[in-house]
Parts: C-alpha cells; sequence; structure tokens
C-alpha cells in the first residue's frame, strides 16, 4: 500500500509543474504587511528528479524579475533550487519541501538565500501537469 500512495505522487520525466507562492519572511522587511514578494513558476521535469524552470518574481515596490533556474529533487518531497533573478540582478539557492495534499497537488514550504545578502522563507502550492 506504502508503494502505492509514494508512486501516486511522484513526478515524471516530461511533466510540467506550476507554482505559485509568496513570502511570509525575508530580512529585508522591516515592517508586517510593508511590501510582498509574490512568485510564479513553471518547471519541466527534464528527468524526473532535475527540473528546468522559468518565472516571474513581482515585488509591490519594485520592478518584476524574470526567473530562469533549475530544482532537484534528491527525494520525492525534497528539493534543492538554484534561480536567477534577471531583473533585480540577483542569485539564489533554496530548500524546500513538498508535501502532498492530493495527488498531483502539493504545499511547498521553502527557504531561500539571495546572494545580495537577503533569506526568505516562503510558502505555496505547485500544481503537476501530468504528460501521459
Amino acid at each position: 500500500m506504502l508503494a502505492c500512495t509514494a508512486g501516486a505522487i511522484a513526478q515524471s520525466a516530461n511533466d510540467f509543474m506550476i507554482s505559485g507562492a509568496l513570502d511570509l519572511i525575508k530580512t529585508d522587511n522591516q515592517e508586517m504587511f510593508d511590501k510582498a514578494q509574490i512568485g510564479i513558476e513553471a518547471n519541466y521535469f527534464v528527468i524526473r528528479k532535475f527540473t528546468a524552470t522559468a518565472g516571474l518574481e513581482i515585488w509591490t515596490f519594485n520592478d518584476e524579475s524574470f526567473v530562469i533556474g533549475s530544482r532537484w529533487y534528491p527525494t520525492d518531497n525534497l528539493f534543492v533550487r538554484f534561480r536567477g533573478l534577471i531583473g533585480e540582478n540577483d542569485f539564489s539557492t533554496g530548500v524546500g519541501g513538498a508535501f502532498p495534499l492530493k495527488p498531483n497537488l502539493r504545499f511547498e514550504l521553502i527557504g531561500d538565500f539571495y546572494f545580495r545578502g537577503e533569506f526568505a522563507v516562503r510558502t505555496g502550492v505547485s500544481f503537476i501537469l501530468p504528460s501521459k
């Protein structure tokens, strides 16, 4: 039974995943609800454990940034991501957990370090669009 459940939440090569997330905490936020950062990403599973990522980061007080990067899944529920933010001229790396809510729907919790010296904790949801 456990093997069937684990297989039901796993992604496969050639699947797409659409994600949306927002920052819960970021080190450059001075006041509560002072600004917001929201991200939208599309991930393509090149192989089962590796994605190519493209997306958009939107800030309430800055311009938007195009995002290009990747995710590596050492397990189905844990990933490491690397992203370049074109427009903000920054680079981020992070670690996240993907917790299944339904077979194709996941809740994500991510910690990101930005090379300009900021750190963020963000949360969101991802939806896997199976290729088959």
